[in-house]
């Protein structure tokens, strides 16, 4: 998934670039990195971890300048390791470029191999570094012509920042699969993936950047280009259902609301009587919040997480990902013995995690545990920015719905049907990417 934060002219730039990581922390936790101009070179730090460990008072002060760019990663193309943490930073003949990237480029190793048969030489194996050779190698005057020239050339998801010793730029796809917002912090521009950065720095939402849309930002002022043919958009309908921070607002929705009317739309699907509705932490609770309201069932917080660990799903090995759930979740014992339950969910991907959460509950004495997720069955893998790479490692694409409730020792299970999904989304619902839970995909990998 990865998040993206920029800021230009600010005399605070790398310390707020900074903050606004740490506010996108959730959307990948690999690794770090901060990339500021000073107008006449650019500096840069990065490094394998989590963002509060890794810029010291130390590592900004080796950050100067008026503007940066940020990232934090989870890695979906290339390994995870440190030559791929971003953002990327090169120097070419017109002088230095760094790019941070979010999303995934369906023809990234096409192009490579192109590349390399022409003698490129890569220094990294994430799909990013071809967009930087692609700008490098044209001959136009301008960072935008260059970079318009390149972006023209790839195909798949990008939400991108770019930063010359002199100038900014934010650029999403045509189709608009991953979030990109403008801010202002008093008079000076900043861009990231989620508002939830803007509200950490005291900024102010501008508006989306839009799908295709192309903004430089430099000492005139912000200017925005639309190079490309108008496109369908396909947003990814998991940042509403996983990613994104519920205090967030992307694609024109407040996180928090969808999700509770995802909950609300699953409860009316599929009642169930139980005496407690039960969140699953963190990502459940929305929607186990409009479960509760619509089935008039009491919510308790019958599951406790310990918030000094991070979010299994992204982690990028399984054995951690074991290890994560034993030590993140833990029953209120007294509060569920002898109770029939629901259990309220995001999603359901490898079914792992779902299976140790109803074995903690058995291991409590609940007496029925009926499952509820809030998302349609995970079939197919994403190629847009999740790491969902294998088919074979989703439970629901070799799995029959018993089959996976028996899998996870539920008493019942149900998902939100896509058709449910689509009605909370109302009259925007053809503008989401479906392609996780359908296999038709907006794109056709290469």
């Amino acid at each position: 998934m990865c998040g993206i934060f920029g800021i230009y002219n600010h005399t605070e730039a790398s310390n707020l670039a900074y903050l606004g990581l740490y506010a996108l922390q959730h959307r990948g936790q690999e690794s770090a990195g901060i990339v500021s101009s000073d107008n006449r070179r650019l500096h840069h730090y990065r490094q394998m971890g989590l963002v509060s460990e890794i810029f010291t008072k130390e590592a900004l002060k080796r950050l100067p300048g008026r503007s940066a760019i940020g990232h934090v990663r989870y890695s979906t193309a290339g390994s995870s390791e440190l030559k791929n943490a971003q953002p990327f930073v090169v120097d070419y003949h017109r002088g230095s470029l760094a790019i941070a990237h979010n999303g995934n480029l369906t023809n990234a190793s096409f192009i490579k191999s192109e590349l390399e048969s022409r003698g490129s030489i890569f220094q990294s194996n994430m799909d990013t570094e071809v967009i930087v050779h692609l700008i490098a190698r044209f001959k136009e005057k301008t960072i935008v012509e260059r970079t318009v020239h390149a972006l023209k050339q790839v195909e798949g998801a990008y939400s991108l920042l770019i930063l010359t010793e002199k100038e900014m730029i934010a650029a999403r796809d045509p189709f608009g699969f991953r979030p990109l917002a403008l801010g202002q912090l008093k008079e000076v521009p900043v861009v990231a993936s989620e508002t939830c950065a803007f509200d950490l720095i005291g900024a102010k939402f501008i508006r989306e950047i839009e799908p295709g849309e192309i903004l430089l930002i430099n000492e005139e002022g912000i200017k925005s280009f639309k190079p490309f043919p108008q496109k369908h958009r396909h947003q990814c309908i998991f940042e509403f259902i996983y990613f994104a921070r519920p205090d967030s607002f992307l694609f024109n929705r407040d996180v928090y609301e969808v999700r509770k009317s995802f909950g609300a739309q699953l409860a009316r699907e599929s009642s169930v009587d139980v005496e407690m509705v039960v969140p699953i932490p963190d990502s459940g609770f929305p929607a186990a919040l409009g479960y509760a309201a619509q089935s008039e069932i009491p919510l308790e917080l019958g599951m406790i997480r310990n918030h000094y660990v991070g979010r299994t799903f992204i982690e990028p090995e399984q054995r951690i990902r074991h290890f994560g759930v034993k030590i993140k979740l833990n029953p209120v014992k007294g509060l569920l013995r002898g109770k029939r339950i629901v259990t309220v969910d995001d999603s359901i991907v490898r079914a792992t995690t779902s299976r140790k959460i109803n074995k903690m509950f058995r291991n409590a004495d609940v007496k029925e545990v009926h499952v509820r997720i809030s998302s349609p069955p995970i079939t197919h893998p994403c190629f847009f920015g999740i790491d969902t790479p294998k088919k074979s490692e989703l439970i629901a694409s070799s799995h029959k719905l018993k089959e996976i409730q028996k899998f996870i020792n539920a008493t019942s299970l149900y998902y939100l049907s896509l058709e449910g999904l689509k009605k909370c989304m109302k009259e925007d619902a053809e503008s989401f990417c479906y392609a996780c839970f359908t296999g038709d995909y907006p794109i056709p990998s290469r």
